[in-house]
């Protein structure tokens, strides 16, 4: 469920803001409305923030070998941990550089490769005596077509190209890079930039900067044993900041020249679970604070708290990871969610010899735990129920690890359910295509299910309202649209003695189209109901549409799985020939490595399928937008949430 929220507002003396932050903070169960701090000491705990960040992400990406031994860090001081940072920055931007120069200067090298050792003190002091040397590059018949009055000296030469010094007499007051092409010179001929110092020194800074290199990885090596302190500074900052904006943003009030002898006020406000509530009206009496609560309007940007019990907050790591959130004014589907997720977890999957490895790891995982003394995290659990639904739809589907039907026990086979069952479709071409015909249409009964508990909740939402009869229709719609893809899709003309193309099946969808365009926008009035639909009418026809294709697209649920299926089998059949001579080992890693991919593949597909069909399909026709965010108390510590 959500939990209900009050708004509350605060007002306090000005010279006593930051005590009752402090007294706020400490009850650890206000959600701030945001505020936009600005002050010296809240920019300066960003910049510390960013330098801990960035300095963690460093030593993040540092791979340590297995037989590296961490120096021993002294006790956490958050100054010296900070200085740490600020030093584990300075390597990385250190090494960063060297790797540039490196680059730079070997690139440098390669430019001079076929000049030989040189030397820019060599020219400039050449070029002090009269003497203006210039290094030019030019194709072989072109060097010797040269006007005779130009004097040069072969460098280098190949087949096709010539590298030569060009000689100039001058009074010893130009500079080699300032040298002037002669104009005699032709235009093949390319200037050689002149080089920035020797090729000597080059070749000396790389290997130096190639031991400053070793150095500073070694030294950032045993700046990883910091990583654990860096982290619980960036925490300790982080909170810093928190407390910073809220003091630098709470509203002030300016006294004029006639109130000047009046003490200045200043306020906030926030949202409170209204168990809560108590709590805060304590405290605000026993310091003297003028409080109001209030029941959050339209316009507040109320947080959501989800509390459900421990079954139910399964969920909760896949929610975390897709990052949604209901609006406070949504539903909470957590319970849906976890069922249905759980539902197209097992059919994707389709496995059940998958299922039982799930299981077996999530209960490793679990004893692991256990033995180190630390709480079961939700994932594992969330794991092990996921495993227990796939090993139960590869029970009665009769699917495990790919193994043909025929090659399984009889008592596998008794345990499954012959409409959907594998072992029953290999038995004929006639008995394929009845299982094939069952498990869409179990697709489709689990779209019907799922979008018929959507317009059910919408009911008992609108109940006193004859909105409620728009949910109705659209409610009659989902039920005459799931007869229509039956005829069309799966191509069954009766089911359950209903026809699918029926005039009973098209009545159902008129009344529930009439009612939805008449009732679906009501909100006080009738008329103003039906003259949004009549505004929106391309829209609501095109709904009618979008019922079908909500309905057709729970088929994926069964093509995915069968994809799935389709792999385990090829993999077996590859390494099936393998597996009873010398080559079995190869056959056994070929079996690990093939199945583990499908595997890998099977959880991208619950991500894009089966997570899809729960946050858009389903949430679509709840009306659900996932605009919400997260209820984040003003508080100590993260373990107060």
């Amino acid at each position: 469920m959500i939990v209900p929220m009050k708004k509350v507002s605060f007002v306090v003396l000005e010279a006593e803001r930051k005590e009752a932050l402090k007294k706020l903070r400490k009850l650890g169960v206000v959600h701030l409305e945001r505020l936009n701090g600005n002050s010296a000491a809240l920019a300066s705990f960003r910049d510390s923030y960013n330098t801990i960040d960035r300095a963690f992400m460093i030593l993040s990406e540092i791979k340590l070998a297995k037989n590296v031994k961490l120096p021993t860090v002294p006790s956490f001081d958050r100054e010296q941990v900070l200085a740490k940072a600020e030093e584990i920055i300075a390597l990385s931007e250190r090494k960063k550089q060297c790797v540039e120069n490196i680059a730079s200067y070997t690139s440098e090298l390669e430019r001079f490769r076929f000049w030989g050792d040189l030397d820019s003190a060599d020219f400039n002091y050449l070029a002090e005596k009269g003497i203006l040397l210039s290094m030019y590059e030019i194709p072989r018949d072109a060097y010797i077509s040269l006007p005779e009055t130009l004097e040069t000296i072969v460098v280098n030469e190949s087949k096709s190209q010539v590298r030569f010094l060009l000689i100039q007499h001058t009074d010893g007051s130009i500079k080699p890079e300032a040298a002037i092409r002669p104009s005699d010179l032709p235009a093949e001929a390319f200037a050689i930039p002149m080089i920035s110092t020797s090729t000597k020194q080059l070749c000396s800074d790389i290997e130096s900067m190639k031991k400053e290199i070793v150095t500073i990885n070694e030294a950032l090596e045993s700046a990883v044993a910091y990583k654990s302190y860096l982290q619980k500074c960036g925490s300790i900052v982080s909170k810093d900041i928190e407390f910073e904006n809220a003091f630098s943003g709470m509203g002030k009030e300016i006294s004029s020249e006639e109130e000047k002898n009046i003490a200045p006020l200043a306020w906030l406000s926030g949202f409170v679970p209204t168990v809560d509530l108590p709590a805060v009206q304590v405290v605000a009496q026993q310091e003297s604070w003028a409080m109001v609560a209030t029941d959050p309007t339209e316009e507040d940007e109320v947080p959501t708290k989800l509390k459900n019990n421990k079954f139910v907050s399964l969920i909760y790591p896949v929610s975390d990871f897709l990052g949604t959130v209901p609006g406070y004014r949504e539903y909470d589907i957590s319970a849906w969610f976890l069922l249905f997720f759980c539902v197209f977890f097992g059919i994707i999957f389709g496995d059940g010899g998958y299922g039982l490895l799930m299981v077996v790891v999530a209960l490793l995982a679990d004893i692991f735990a256990i033995i180190k003394g630390k709480k079961i995290p939700a994932a594992y659990n969330l794991l092990f129920l996921l495993g227990l639904t796939t090993m139960a739809w590869g029970t009665v589907t009769c699917t495990w690890f790919g193994i043909l039907p025929e090659m399984l026990p009889d008592w596998l086979k008794a345990l499954s359910f012959q409409p959907i069952s594998n072992a029953y479709s290999a038995l004929s071409p006639e008995n394929e295509a009845y299982v094939k015909q069952n498990l869409q249409i179990f697709c489709f009964m689990l779209a019907l299910i799922q979008l018929s508990i959507d317009h059910l909740k919408g009911i008992i939402r609108f109940i006193r309202s004859p909105k409620c009869l728009g949910e109705l229709g659209s409610l009659l719609m989902v039920w005459g649209m799931f007869f229509v893809v039956l005829n069309m899709v799966v191509k069954v003309p009766v089911f359950f003695g209903v026809e699918t193309m029926g005039l009973p099946v098209i009545a159902i969808i008129g009344v529930g189209f009439l009612l939805s365009f008449v009732f679906a926008n009501y909100e006080g009035s009738l008329g103003a109901s039906i003259l949004d639909s009549c505004k929106n009418i391309v829209s609501v026809i095109l709904g009618v549409v979008n019922v079908f294709s909500d309905i057709v697209s729970y088929i994926r649920l069964w093509a995915v799985g069968l994809a799935g299926s389709a792999i385990s089998s090829t993999i077996n059949d590859m390494a099936g020939p393998t597996l009873g001579g010398a080559l079995i080992f190869a056959g056994i890693l070929l079996l690990v490595f093939g199945h583990g991919l499908n595997m890998i593949l099977n959880v991208l597909s619950v991500i894009v399928h089966g997570v899809r069909l729960n946050t858009l399909e389903f949430s679509s026709h709840l009306g659900m937008s996932w605009s919400g965010f997260s209820y984040e108390p003003f508080c100590e510590s993260a373990d107060n949430k």
